[in-house]
C-alpha cells in the first residue's frame, strides 16, 4: 500500500511555516521598502535644497505635517554636516513607512500565531501517533497470547499504514509457517504409525518362515525369504527417497532430455515384470520432443507409473504411453485397459501409504506419492483420471518456463 498524506495534516504543516515565511518576509521587505524610500526622498530634498537654500524651511514645514518628532530648531544647520537633509531634520528610514514599532508588533503577532498552530500540530501529530501504536501494540500482544488471529485494525492510510501492512504480513506468515509445523508433525506421526504398519507385514512373514524352518528342518521358505526381505528394501529405498524429498536434499541435474528415450528405458527395466505379469508396455514414437528434466528421476517417476497400471490390468492388455508437444508444455499419457480408478480413490491416489479399493497385497502405497513429488520438483504436474472408453490414465505435462 501506497503512502497518501491526508488534506489536514497537508494544512496543519504548511500553514505554520507559511506564517512564519510570511512575517519573516513582511518585515525585510518593508525595511528595505522603507530605506529604499527614505534615500530616493532625501537625495530629492538636498538637490532642491542645494539649488534653493530658501525652500528648506517649507520642505521641514511639509515632512513635519505628519509630526513624526517634534520640531528641531537646529535641523537646518545639521543636514550641512556629515548627516544626510532628512536625518538633519529627525527623519529616518522608519519614518516614511508604518512605523518600525509597528513592523515588529506584526512579525511578533505572525511568530506567535504560527508557534501555537506548531504546537497544535504537534500536539495533534503526537496524539494520533500514540493512539496507532498503542493500537499496534494491543494487536501484537493478542498475537503473542495467540488471541488476534482474525483481528483486523483501522485499515486507514497514514504514516502507519506500511507498518501496518508489514507487520500483517509478518502475522501471516508466522500463522502459515505454524499450521505448516502442525501440518507436518501431524503427518510425521501418521506417516511413522504407516511405517511401522508396513514393516510389520514383512517382518512378521521372514519370522513365521525362520519359526517353520526351524521345526521342519525340510521346509523350503528360502522363496518366501527372499520375497519379505526384497520388499523390506524396496521399503527402505523408498522410505530413504521420501524423506530427502521432504528435507530438499535431493539434487536433481536438468537437461534436455528426449522424452521417447526415457519411456523406452523406463519400460526395458519393467521387463520382467511385463513378462510375469503378462501385459505389454507399448511406447508410442511420436518423433523427437524433449523435456528440460533430469533423467534418471524422470525415469523412476515414469516407472512408478508404468507399474501401477501394469498391476491394475489384466493379463494380455497393453499399457499405453504417448507423449505431445505444444508451445506451452510436453505432455505425456500412461494408460492401461483395466477397469480404472474407483471414483472415491481419485482425490487421493497421490497420498502417501494411501492404498485403493482394487489395489493389491503387495503395495505399500508409496510410489505415485514419490513420482508425484519428482515430476513437480522439476516444473511439471501430474493428475489421474479414466479414460471415456474405460481405463485408468495418468497425464505429465512438464512446463517450458
Amino acid at each position: 500500500m501506497k503512502q497518501k498524506p491526508a488534506v489536514k495534516s497537508v494544512i496543519l504543516s504548511v500553514l505554520p511555516v507559511s506564517l512564519f515565511v510570511a512575517a519573516t518576509t513582511m518585515f525585510v521587505m518593508h525595511r528595505y521598502y522603507s530605506r529604499v524610500c527614505f534615500q530616493i526622498l532625501e537625495a530629492f530634498c538636498e538637490r532642491l535644497v542645494r539649488k534653493h537654500p530658501d525652500t528648506g524651511q517649507t520642505i521641514l514645514e511639509l515632512l513635519k505635517a505628519k509630526e513624526f518628532y517634534p520640531p528641531d530648531t537646529a535641523a537646518g544647520r545639521r543636514w550641512q554636516g556629515n548627516e544626510t537633509i532628512l536625518e538633519a531634520y529627525g527623519y529616518g528610514p522608519g519614518d516614511l513607512g508604518m512605523g518600525e514599532r509597528t513592523i515588529v508588533w506584526i512579525a511578533v503577532a505572525g511568530f506567535l500565531a504560527g508557534g501555537i498552530l506548531l504546537l497544535f500540530f504537534f500536539r495533534y501529530w503526537h496524539k494520533r501517533w500514540s493512539g496507532r501504536i498503542v493500537a499496534l501494540t494491543e494487536y501484537l500482544e493478542k498475537i503473542n497470547t495467540g488471541g488476534g488471529r482474525g483481528l483486523i485494525l483501522d485499515n486507514r492510510e497514514d504514516e502507519f499504514s506500511r507498518l501496518q501492512d508489514e507487520i500483517y504480513k509478518t502475522v501471516t506468515t508466522l500463522y502459515q509457517t505454524r499450521d505448516a509445523a502442525l501440518t507436518a508433525r501431524n503427518n510425521f506421526a501418521e506417516n511413522l504409525a504407516n511405517i511401522a504398519h508396513q514393516l510389520k507385514t514383512p517382518v512378521t512373514s521372514v519370522y513365521l518362515n525362520v519359526q517353520l524352518a526351524k521345526e521342519h528342518p525340510g521346509f523350503l521358505c528360502g522363496g518366501a525369504i527372499e520375497k519379505q526381505i526384497n520388499r523390506l528394501v524396496y521399503l527402505e529405498e523408498a522410505l530413504l527417497l521420501l524423506s530427502r524429498i521432504d528435507a530438499g536434499t535431493l539434487v536433481t541435474d536438468p537437461k534436455p532430455a528426449d522424452v521417447f528415450t526415457i519411456l523406452s528405458l523406463a519400460a526395458d527395466n519393467l521387463y520382467e515384470l511385463s513378462m510375469e505379469q503378462g501385459v505389454c508396455i507399448d511406447v508410442a514414437e511420436m518423433g523427437g520432443t524433449e523435456i528440460q528434466a533430469d533423467p534418471d528421476w524422470t525415469m523412476e517417476a515414469v516407472m512408478n507409473l508404468m507399474k501401477n497400471c501394469m498391476e491394475a490390468a489384466q493379463p494380455g492388455t497393453t499399457v499405453h504411453c504417448s507423449y505431445e508437444k505444444n508451445p506451452l508444455y510436453v505432455q505425456i499419457r500412461i494408460s492401461d485397459e483395466g477397469e480404472g480408478f474407483a471414483k472415491e480413490d481419485l482425490p487421493r491416489l497421490f497420498e502417501r501409504f494411501y492404498r485403493g479399493r482394487k489395489a493389491k497385497d503387495s503395495g505399500i502405497g508409496i510410489g505415485l506419492s514419490i513420482s508425484k513429488a519428482l515430476i513437480e520438483m522439476q516444473n511439471g504436474t501430474i493428475r489421474a483420471f479414466n479414460l471415456p472408453e474405460g481405463g485408468a490414465c495418468f497425464e505429465i505435462r512438464f512446463y517450458s518456463h
